[in-house]
């Protein structure tokens, strides 16, 4: 079924949470290892923007319905990362896009070559990077869907509980996208499912990784899918239904790497 971007953008509304009851918080505070990862998943929908910069000196950009898309997409993202940082904010821990981009001034020389690395890259691919873009999305994205499952109920708190299943209800919406994009794109090509092949096997890594400290990776991801490799093989299942990508297993690869317990 072909994925219909007007209506993902007509539909597109900020992550709702006025009705749930912060002040909970004051007597029913989060742990700090939930915290941790909360600020880890924060980050990465305040990064939202920085990939959307990258993404838009390759090919991908000069699709309509991609950068129709990547627009919402980022919007959402960034609504996320706003209700993140509110619950962070009653516990004391302030994130804004200042530390955003602080930490982006800490990455140096590679942020700032990243973007012109990856167009000539991705460009000398051709329209097949938009195969590779599109399964790199879906990945980051069931991923994140699993991670904000996962904490919900982990967390079995009355606030924390439901905003993390509207915020990972929201993230589908992205999964279907990707999804549906890798697919026709992975079809449209011979060579594009030996690309994505080789790229998602060798490079692909949990969202957040390259932009965190390695050290933080790790910690998050083992906190929420220490244990839960059945989790990760349906995460694989996933991906190896698309086209010409049967028997690719990048999450329990990853996760290993990183040294994961599965």
């Amino acid at each position: 079924m072909a994925f219909d971007i007007d209506h993902f953008a007509e539909t597109s509304l900020p992550v709702k949470y006025a009705d749930l009851d912060f002040d909970l918080f004051d007597e029913q505070p989060l742990d700090a290892q939930t915290l941790r990862s909360l600020r880890y998943m924060c980050d990465v929908e305040y990064h939202t923007s920085c990939f959307l910069r990258d993404l838009l000196v390759t090919p991908s950009h000069r699709e309509e319905e991609a950068g129709g898309f990547m627009t919402v997409w980022n919007r959402e993202e960034y609504w996320h990362g706003e209700a993140l940082a509110r619950v962070l904010g009653r516990h004391g821990i302030v994130v804004d896009y200042d530390e955003v981009k602080a930490k982006r001034v800490k990455l140096g020389w590679r942020a700032a070559l990243g973007p012109m690395k990856q167009s000539s890259l991705s460009n000398l691919v051709g329209k097949d990077f938009l195969a590779v873009h599109m399964t790199w999305g879906a990945a980051n994205e069931l991923s994140a869907v699993a991670a904000y499952r996962r904490l919900s109920a982990m967390v079995d708190h009355p606030v924390m509980t439901p905003l993390l299943k509207r915020i990972a209800q929201q993230e589908t919406r992205h999964v279907a996208y990707y999804t549906t994009s890798a697919r026709r794109y992975l079809e449209a090509s011979e060579r594009a499912p030996k690309l994505v092949r080789l790229v998602m096997s060798k490079v692909w890594k949990p969202v957040g990784s390259g932009m965190m400290d390695e050290s933080e990776v790790r910690h998050v991801m083992n906190h929420l899918f220490a244990h839960q490799g059945d989790e990760l093989d349906k995460l694989d299942k996933r991906v190896q239904k698309m086209h010409g990508l049967d028997g690719l297993t990048i999450f329990r690869n990853a996760f290993a790497r990183l040294g994961v317990p599965a």
